[in-house]
């Protein structure tokens, strides 16, 4: 074996026993860290927890009984808050998760990582219960999740029926949802599903087709009902109007 393979080879098993004595603390630390309560609290997981996760911004507001898996494939950006009874977990080595500044998980938000990055921009919220899994899943910015909402990024095959679901293989197609959208309460949204930019889903709907952009969809499965028309007719009467007033005011001055 050459020196280069062989300094090679004692680099990547350093790494290796590093990433697996990170991992029995985290197993120890964190689940010891999430239960203690009041400010003390989420002082003392701000500063440890940065030992363990890849990325955790400046002011993260972490409170009690908050559950995480896999800390080193999981970025937390700056001012988040995430309420009690969140998960987060990152199953396999291929997975991560991304969570943007000033975000909010409200209480019992469950992500679960399958496969790929489930990624969350800037400024949006998740309400109560809601659940995201699966493979890659991308929330843009300024998005609002109501509560029990599900977000599956994944399916299982059943083509074979002499072998049982659960042996069968997974796809993992992935999920879009653009930035300034607006999901109702209990909205489900399938694998392969792009919900386009400003869009807004009714309540309960079921999303299993692509959503333009600017649209309003309801019922299941999702069907788009109408646009939110940028030009609105009242609106440009009324900017017309006040270009009129200021053409007349200068011609008179």
């Amino acid at each position: 074996m050459s020196p280069e393979k062989h300094k090679f080879e004692k680099k990547n098993l350093q790494k290796a026993v590093v990433s697996k004595l990170i991992s029995y603390l985290e197993a120890i630390v964190v689940p010891l860290l999430e239960g203690i309560p009041f400010l003390i609290g989420r002082v003392l997981r701000r500063l440890i927890y940065r030992i363990f996760f890849a990325e955790l911004g400046a002011s993260a507001c972490i409170r009690t009984d908050v559950e995480f898996v896999g800390t080193e494939r999981i970025k937390i950006g700056k001012l988040i808050s995430l309420h009690r009874g969140v998960r987060m977990r990152c199953l396999i080595k291929n997975s991560s998760i991304n969570i943007g500044d000033k975000v909010t998980l409200d209480k019992g938000v469950d992500i679960k990582a399958n496969y790929q990055e489930i990624e969350i921009g800037d400024y949006s919220y998740i309400g109560p219960y809601a659940c995201l899994s699966g493979g890659s899943i991308k929330i843009g910015k300024n998005c609002l999740i109501a509560s029990h909402s599900g977000i599956y990024a994944n399916n299982h095959t059943f083509a074979d029926p002499l072998v049982n679901i659960r042996e069968q293989k997974s796809s993992f197609k992935g999920i879009v949802i653009e930035e300034d959208c607006w999901l109702g309460s209990g909205v489900r949204v399938v694998d392969g599903v792009k919900i386009g930019k400003g869009s807004v889903i009714g309540a309960g709907a079921v999303v299993t087709k692509d959503i333009p952009p600017y649209s309003v969809a309801v019922g299941v499965p999702a069907k788009v009902i109408s646009k939110r028309d940028k030009t609105d007719k009242n609106a440009v009467e009324m900017k017309n109007s006040m270009l009129k007033t200021d053409t007349h005011t200068t011609t008179t001055v």
